[in-house]
């Protein structure tokens, strides 16, 4: 093949490297939300929906607090060796957590995989950002989410899996595959070409770590991108932990069907999303500087209605709907996040950035998984989900309002 031929594929076949390692991130971390009735009767912490969501939650906290640290390190180390590393960790952990016993075991192994998939996401965006131009960059990006859509779907069979065989046997499997697909990685992944320089040419690049951190929250477009990221993570990681939940109360059918009907919807719909808007963002972004923020405000608005709508519809019908419509909405705002993020922050700086943004995302994540495990119990699980509309609608109107690009890609 032709170097220069060769050379304009691998952003490509990087973002499909990658696509696994995102399917096997969601994978590893969303099956357990569907597999607490399999569960419960070896682990009876676990028939509380308060003490169920406790478990969901530590992973979010561990994987916000790490999520900053994460991101410094993707902007000053090699990446190849962070994403491979933090795959074979949380695979093993995923591996290990088949052989659990007690409550207290599996609260300290999700504990650790917040830890290491903490380390993957702001590595690999970053990665896919700087090897693809602003005309490529939020397909891409959108390419590779899909990769989190198809893990959170087949997520969804870890109920109907762990029926057919047990839980154990579900976790031992999935995280034996992505221990093998680690050495996968390492055989065939690089790091990209800017970033391969000379140890002192990379050095005369950075800037100091606190500075880089200092910089960025002063940054008041930084500040306000952290707030519009933040409040749309509520519904994002309510339906990724509590819609298989809502999804069997308000149809009265078991969670083994309704695991994979909710995943299922969601991914699809959001497939559509991500691909949609990144293609539309992509172009728009070539003759409006703001393209990429009106792309993702259409993303956005779309979940308003489709949230009143999943918490108080009763009919197939309806819900499916309001989850078709919001996977759509909130896949094009999920392609946008980077590709925007790179129109107020420099290359140097975006891994730390979207940390920042991944540690405000996952802390709303933990506070509304807790949240709604309280609303659960108390038997208000439909009507919390169609208050979180609200929140959107706040952020929606900060985002137009606020971000005003002046390029569509800062150097």
């Amino acid at each position: 093949m032709h170097p220069e031929k060769k050379q304009s594929l691998y952003p490509w076949i990087v973002v499909g490297l990658l696509w696994f390692v995102a399917m096997l991130n969601y994978l590893d971390r969303q099956m357990l939300a569907t597999m607490r009735p399999s569960m419960q009767g070896d682990i009876h912490e676990l028939q509380s929906a308060t003490g169920f969501g406790n478990l969901m939650a530590v992973f979010l906290w561990i994987y916000g607090l790490m999520s900053p640290l994460s991101g410094m390190m993707a902007d000053r180390l090699n990446r190849k060796w962070l994403i491979v590393g933090s795959l074979f960790i949380w695979s093993g952990v995923t591996l290990l957590m088949g052989f659990a016993t007690t409550f207290e075991q599996l609260y300290g192994l999700r504990a650790v995989m917040g830890i290491s998939e903490a380390i993957y996401i702001p590595a690999g965006l970053s990665l896919i950002a700087d090897l693809h131009t602003s005309r490529t960059r939020s397909l891409a990006v959108g390419i590779h989410m899909t990769g989190l859509y198809m893990g959170q779907a087949l997520g969804g069979f870890g109920a109907t899996v762990a029926g057919s065989y047990s839980w154990q046997t579900t976790f031992q499997a999935f995280g034996l595959a992505g221990v093998i697909y680690a050495g996968v990685l390492l055989l065939f992944l690089k790091e990209a070409g800017t970033r391969s320089a000379s140890a002192d040419q990379r050095d005369t690049d950075r800037i100091p770590t606190f500075q880089a951190v200092r910089l960025l929250l002063t940054n008041a477009s930084f500040r306000v991108i952290l707030l519009y990221y933040a409040i749309p993570s509520l519904p994002g990681w309510a339906t990724k932990n509590w819609l298989p939940t809502l999804f069997a109360g308000n149809l009265n059918i078991s969670m083994a069907e309704a695991g994979p009907l909710s995943t299922i919807t969601i991914a699809v719909s959001s497939f559509i999303g991500v691909i949609a808007g990144g293609l539309l963002s992509d172009r728009w972004v070539q003759t409006n500087v703001r393209g990429r923020i009106y792309t993702s405000a259409i993303g956005l608005f779309l979940t308003i209605p489709s949230l009143l709508l999943i918490g108080f519809g009763q009919s197939l019908a309806h819900v499916l709907g309001a989850a078709c419509c919001f996977g759509v909405g909130f896949g094009m705002f999920d392609a946008n996040n980077m590709p925007i993020l790179c129109q107020f922050v420099p290359a140097r700086s975006r891994a730390t950035a979207y940390g920042l943004m991944n540690m405000t995302g996952v802390f709303a994540g933990a506070f509304i998984t807790n949240r709604l495990g309280k609303s659960t119990d108390a038997g208000s699980l439909g009507s919390d989900f169609a208050l979180l509309s609200a929140v959107v609608l706040l952020a929606l109107a900060v985002q137009l309002y606020s971000l005003r690009p002046q390029t569509a890609d800062v150097q």
